[in-house]
């Protein structure tokens, strides 16, 4: 059976290959085997490739005196967002006001020395957001590009406020530039390879402290220079506003839909949706939920915006966010 690689796994490849940091390799690595598509024609590949990473991870500096690499962070939730920022930027704050994640929210600089995960939600789904220690114009800690590159989505935090809010973009912009990665709030363009075989990659930018006075006039300036590449919100931290439309954007980012799964003859789970990618099919889920349920796949019902209640539709029917899909088997 032909593997049938997709181009997204094309690309992990080429980053893999063209990787000169352990961290990067690594990283690649896991985003081959992420995007991979899942049937016995890709089995073999999966069990190397799943070899390739398991001795990556025991090897190399992602184990130095019995310690092993700080900037992976298993992958959770519809997706991982990485946030990127300058020291002081409202990175730790952000994080702090989305999520119960124990970040160290203070006012000196490079108070966050290591990855801290937490989880935000927009509605029921979870999204993990990453904070990672501060970058400067000359300084990005040595591991941090493969936990960057890695992530699904960017989130760049800037200080609404300050003075060098411009340059602060520019400065998280170009850390991902210097690696070959161009940064898109457009889903459709995210993922893809420019003329000059750079990675486009989904971000936002996200301004705190929103309540103080120059904020607004600060985010327009952004708006003029970034607004048709990256999309900008302005929030507080300190007094909630707009916090709430940062986990719909990235859920918007992501480019995902939520998927709820109904046994015959029984009512839908609707605590735990799965999530899946738009475009996906009936068959698609039917591989999300357990592989071997793709190949006893014979049709299914939906309910949905898009069908008749309990319509029944065909393996390659196409999916939409919130539809609920009984799948019937042969």
């Amino acid at each position: 059976m032909p593997a049938n690689l997709t181009p997204e796994y094309q690309r992990a490849e080429r980053r893999y290959r063209e990787a000169t940091e352990h961290h990067e390799k690594l990283a690649a690595l896991e985003e081959m085997l992420r995007v991979m598509p899942k049937h016995k024609g890709t089995d073999k590949l999966q069990a190397d490739l799943r070899r390739k990473i398991s001795q990556m991870r025991k090897s190399g500096p992602t184990r130095t005196a019995g310690h092993k690499d700080i900037f992976h962070v298993p992958r959770q939730g519809a997706g991982q967002v990485a946030l990127l920022g300058v020291p002081n930027s409202g990175k730790s704050a952000l994080v702090a006001a989305l999520t119960r994640a124990p970040v160290k929210v203070a006012e000196f600089p490079f108070a966050t020395h290591a990855p801290v995960p937490g989880m935000a939600h927009f509605e029921d789904v979870p999204i993990q957001l990453v904070d990672l220690p501060p970058v400067t114009a000359h300084h990005v800690q040595p591991g941090m590009y493969g936990a960057l590159r890695s992530a699904d989505a960017i989130l760049i935090v800037v200080d609404a406020v300050s003075d060098s809010i411009l340059e602060d973009l520019e400065v998280a912009v170009e850390t991902m530039s210097r690696r070959d990665v161009l940064l898109t709030s457009d889903p459709q363009q995210a993922d893809q390879l420019d003329d000059e075989g750079r990675q486009t990659k989904r971000a936002i930018v996200v301004a705190t402290k929103g309540d103080l006075p120059q904020a607004a006039d600060n985010l327009e300036t952004l708006k003029e220079l970034y607004g048709e590449k990256l999309k900008l919100l302005l929030v507080s931290a300190t007094t909630g506003d707009n916090l709430d439309s940062v986990p719909k954007a990235l859920f918007e980012l992501l480019h995902v839909y939520r998927v709820y799964a109904k046994p015959p003859h029984k009512p839908p789970d609707m605590n735990q949706p799965f999530i899946v990618p738009r475009g996906s099919t009936v068959l698609d889920l039917a591989q999300e939920i357990h592989r071997g349920l793709a190949d006893q796949l014979r049709s299914a019902r939906v309910w949905g915006a898009e069908v008749f209640d309990g319509q029944q539709v065909p393996r390659d029917h196409v999916l939409h966010d919130k539809d609920v899909v009984e799948l019937h088997m042969q």
